[in-house]
């Protein structure tokens, strides 16, 4: 089979976990024996613009025509079988399915948030889940609030896209992957048409070795933000050190927005790491390592790829209940599950999966196993090529039926 992937890549400075799927499954497919080649842009390339080309770049989150050009001239040129798109912002834009419906070429592409229904695309906002412009036409709530870096202007640009290319999307796409079936039923909710979205969990790759022993260290891995429950899990650590520990140190390991806040907070503490971002390799280490990984999202999580990294090492979790992540630990059973926002209850959670050495090796182990059956490479790769095949049959159909539905009845001529 022959792939095209279409990703803009996040920043290198900040962690991605959409990054590493991205990059995971065309090394997946590729040692599967599929063609699969990358059309990118990439985030980190901004800084190297000029100040006209910098001030430009909103201009191009809604409509790129260069990109929609250019990637035609691709797909005429290598004819692939499909195109699976994951991230378009900020430089690609949904331009690229407007390309897609030039050439006659099948598309799919994975949800890995919520920007089919939120601008910034977590569906938080001021420290608490936000879902005012769920439903709705037009995103203005969002710009109201400021929802993308706290700015109404940088905001703007994501409102308008959302609103403008809604129909495009819904229209130009085969097959929505959904990574979890809270991010499938409330996308259901909000409108989008049920029979195009599908449930496809990430993958993840084998770390090769399961931890041995009870572990020596929490770990939270992940982006350094208010939405990621950073500011939760210090709240909860404190009244843990208050009441003497739980005999082992917390680690934190990443970098973002409250990057200052966490390394003055660490800074003196015997019980408290920051050790900053961790390459692929060290990140199996710290996994291995763990009693556990804590991931106290604020935000309802799409997947939570950190934690199914933990499972595949045979690593328990605890996890905020709510969004994917309910869905991905059995609670008592691969994992505690929190609830979500309370440093009380988050901290009862993280004492109990650390004095309980015996239990917790027996959540690891049906962690382990739980992965195996649901989020191994093998699993991954056959419900990918599964997804890719119906898409494709699905446009050979239409195809003959005389559809022109990718092209028809947006307004669109750009």
């Amino acid at each position: 089979m022959h792939v095209l992937v279409v990703h803009n890549r996040y920043s290198s400075a900040q962690p991605s976990g959409e990054n590493r799927v991205v990059d995971q499954e065309v090394a997946l497919l590729r040692a599967a024996g599929h063609r699969a080649e990358v059309f990118e842009r990439r985030s980190d390339d901004i800084a190297g613009r000029s100040l006209v080309g910098k001030a430009a770049v909103p201009l191009l989150v809604p409509w790129n025509p260069a990109v929609r050009k250019e990637l035609a001239a691709r797909l005429r040129t290598s004819r692939p079988d499909v195109v699976h798109v994951h991230n378009v912002f900020p430089l690609l834009s949904p331009a690229v399915l407007a390309a897609c419906a030039d050439v006659g070429v099948p598309v799919v592409a994975t949800l890995h948030n919520y920007t089919q229904v939120c601008s910034p695309g977590t569906l938080h906002r001021d420290g608490r889940s936000c879902t005012d412009c769920v439903g709705s036409r037009a995103s203005l709530p969002a710009v109201r609030h400021g929802c993308y870096r706290n700015s109404r202007l940088a905001t703007v640009p994501l409102a308008v896209s959302l609103t403008v290319n809604r129909r495009r999307w819904w229209s130009g796409v085969e097959r929505f992957f959904c990574i979890s079936e809270a991010q499938r039923d409330l996308l259901v909710r909000s409108g989008m048409p049920p029979e195009r979205l599908t449930l496809k969990h990430n993958f993840v790759p084998d770390p090769g070795a399961c931890r041995t022993g009870a572990g020596e260290q929490l770990l939270f891995l992940g982006r350094l933000a208010e939405a990621k429950g950073v500011r939760l899990l210090m709240a909860a650590w404190d009244e843990i050190a208050a009441g003497g520990g739980v005999g082992v140190p917390l680690v934190l390991a990443g970098a973002g927005p409250l990057e200052r806040e966490v390394t003055a907070w660490a800074a003196g503490r015997d019980d408290v790491r920051y050790v900053g971002l961790l390459d692929p390799a060290q990140v199996r280490q710290a996994v291995a390592r763990s009693v556990a990984v804590v991931a106290p999202s604020m935000a309802p999580e799409t997947f939570g790829l950190v934690v199914a990294e933990a499972m595949a090492a045979g690593v328990p979790a605890v996890a905020a209940g709510h969004g994917a992540f309910v869905e991905l630990l059995e609670d008592g059973v691969t994992g505690l599950l929190h609830q979500p926002g309370e440093p009380a209850s988050l901290a009862s959670c993280m004492r109990r999966i650390a004095a309980e050495p015996d239990r917790n090796q027996e959540m690891g182990q049906a962690a382990r196993r739980s992965y195996e059956q649901r989020f191994s490479p093998a699993v991954g790769l056959e419900r990918l090529v599964d997804e890719y095949r119906t898409a494709i049959a699905g446009r050979s159909a239409l195809a003959r039926g005389g559809d022109t539905r990718a092209n028809r009845g947006d307004g669109d001529s750009r």
